[in-house]
């Protein structure tokens, strides 16, 4: 399957234009990146956990008079 000279020039000269557009992306398209990568809600249901277990543990500790 042979392409006429025509249509391979237009092409050509398609991909020659966008050669000389690289790098000039606008701001609006590029991705900001979030100053947060986990959630509020999951950093506070961590610290929660952490935290509580911590606190059970103590009280534990307490109770059975260090024998734990």
């Amino acid at each position: 399957m042979t392409t006429s000279r025509r249509l391979a020039d237009r092409k050509s000269a398609k991909f020659q234009k966008n050669i000389l557009k690289r790098g000039a992306v606008p701001e609006t398209t590029v991705k900001k990146s979030n100053p947060y990568p986990v959630g509020p809600i999951v950093l506070s249901f961590f610290i929660f956990v952490v935290i509580g277990s911590a606190i059970l543990q103590i009280f534990r500790t307490a109770t059975s008079g260090g024998l734990a």
